[in-house]
């Protein structure tokens, strides 16, 4: 059981949560901070001061006074009025991730809502009872607005849920699971709908994929390096010290353990003096997407644990202060630096390609088939990566350098964080093809050099591959592509590594 606080959930937290495995509750600290800063509302109220989104209306409307009797309405008007969201519905690991957020934000004490509220959010993960939230909508500044509005509204016994994979309406689910609607209290459903879960739900989720990619695409390099009879030299331990970047040495660390015992590795002079850049830069550029990778891993430990709407509530001195921490632009600039970085892995990851199918430049049969004239071979393979590679590139442009006014220009600087967010999902989709693509074409080269040859560590993933795929001769090449893609999605090649080099 994973307690909340809003102080202590990591990343690897939100992983297990998103996909099911792990219940949530809230922690006695939590129940403590939950209730002192709803004292603070409560008291404000009963003093009568005026409050931004409690005694006032939202954005360029609050130089309107909202009479006691309308307070309640208000919150939830709130809610209707900005689930405004269309688009693709969320997957569910990602509205999973948004709830976890949003009650470790509320947790953490700075909200002013009640225990309830927080309570009903995590009824919810416990019980699969998930509410369909569109993908568009957010330009990530007052956060991300539409979505979070989507993801409160069944509260109101409005929208829709997901029970357990099955969508129907709220009320419905709800029934279902012995719930019913809320009534909203002042500031609550502007304490749901401020803040930047959306982004970081998915930069969160990103961030783990991640990880996972790049240590893939150095297992995937290292079957490539030895069927093109690559130079490890420069994989040594003296060359990437000699300049120091974190990301380089632990790259280097992992391919000189990938290739120990390799005997289709050749020495400088052997067959060249030294490789070209996509296989001689593997430290470099690898490496410097594991910088990347680190550098975001950073700022979201701190968003995750960060109170991020407005205003914000401060029960020490019992204050109610408006500020910008629902502002993207932290993790605007962060995911579409993490894009770039994805992007620049596949890109290498296809420049090996067309070195295993172009019989210029690698010593294999054309397009690694010996049927050539009658067959193509893995010729096309490299035009898909090509592709996908050129579409990495277009979404690799930051949104973060974008901004559109809104609210009567109230809000005139906005993050797009969440176009951002959306845009990585893509990346890293389309880079998981490109590496499964590059991992097909290794194993078929590999065929034609002696698999027997490799080092223990990729010998055991050329072998898990050739279980699932035999080699490549005539069938529909996609369904080989799309099984190397799932092969690197799912750990499979990364596991096998790590069997081969235990054995």
């Amino acid at each position: 059981m994973l307690e909340i606080d809003g102080h202590h959930l990591t990343l690897e937290d939100i992983g297990t949560v998103s996909r099911g495995e792990q219940p949530v509750r809230l922690s006695a600290q939590a129940a403590r901070q939950l209730k002192e800063s709803r004292a603070v509302v409560e008291l404000a109220l009963r003093e009568g001061r005026t409050v931004y989104g409690v005694t006032t209306g939202f954005g360029d409307l609050a130089r309107i006074a909202i009479p006691p009797e309308d307070r309640e309405l208000l919150q939830e008007k709130l809610l209707t009025n900005h689930a405004a969201g269309v688009g693709e519905i969320l997957p569910d690991d990602v509205v999973r991730a948004m709830l976890l957020l949003r009650a470790n934000a509320l947790a953490k004490g700075h909200s002013g809502v009640r225990i309830e509220l927080v309570e009903r959010l995590l009824t919810w993960l416990r019980e699969d009872c998930l509410p369909v939230v569109p993908s568009q909508g957010s330009v990530g500044a007052s956060g991300d607005l539409a979505p979070l509005a989507h993801l409160a509204l069944p509260l109101l016994g409005l929208g829709e849920m997901r029970l357990r994979g099955t969508r129907m309406p709220t009320a419905q689910a709800q029934a279902a699971i012995g719930l019913g609607s809320m009534t909203l209290q002042a500031k609550e459903g502007l304490a749901l709908t401020n803040g930047t879960q959306l982004m970081a739900s998915i930069g969160s989720l990103g961030l783990l994929e991640s990880q996972t990619l790049l240590d893939t695409a150095d297992v995937v390099a290292s079957l490539t390096a030895q069927a093109l009879r690559g130079i490890p030299d420069a994989y040594a331990e003296q060359i990437v010290r000699a300049r120091p970047h974190p990301g380089a040495i632990e790259t280097a660390a992992h391919l000189r353990t990938l290739l120990a015992g390799s005997r289709l590795t050749t020495s400088p002079g052997q067959l060249r003096m030294q490789d070209a850049y996509s296989i001689r830069c593997i430290p470099q550029v690898h490496g410097a997407a594991r910088q990347v990778a680190s550098h975001v891993r950073g700022v979201l430990e701190i968003e995750i644990n960060s109170a991020t709407d407005n205003p914000l509530v401060f029960p020490d001195d019992g204050t109610v202060v408006s500020g910008g921490n629902f502002h993207g632009e932290p993790l605007a600039v962060a995911l579409d630096y993490l894009a770039i970085g994805l992007a620049e892995m596949a890109s290498i990851s296809e420049r090996r390609i067309e070195r295993m199918v172009n019989p210029a430049l690698s010593g294999l049969p054309p397009f690694l088939t010996n049927a050539q004239g009658t067959s193509s071979g893995m010729m096309i393979a490299q035009y898909t990566a090509a592709a996908l590679v050129s579409h990495n590139k277009v979404l690799a442009h930051p949104a973060s350098v974008d901004s559109i006014p809104t609210s009567a220009n109230q809000e005139d600087i906005v993050s797009m964080g969440s176009i951002g967010a959306l845009k990585l999902r893509d990346v890293l989709r389309q880079s998981w093809q490109v590496l499964g693509i590059e991992l097909v074409a290794a194993c078929q080269a590999l065929d034609f050099v002696g698999p027997e040859h490799l080092s223990p560590a990729t010998r055991r993933v050329h072998q898990m591959v050739r279980d699932s795929l035999p080699h490549y001769e005539d069938t529909v090449l996609s369904l080989d592509l799309n099984m190397g893609a799932a092969l690197c999605r799912a750990g499979d090649v990364l596991t096998a590594s790590r069997e081969g080099s235990e054995s």
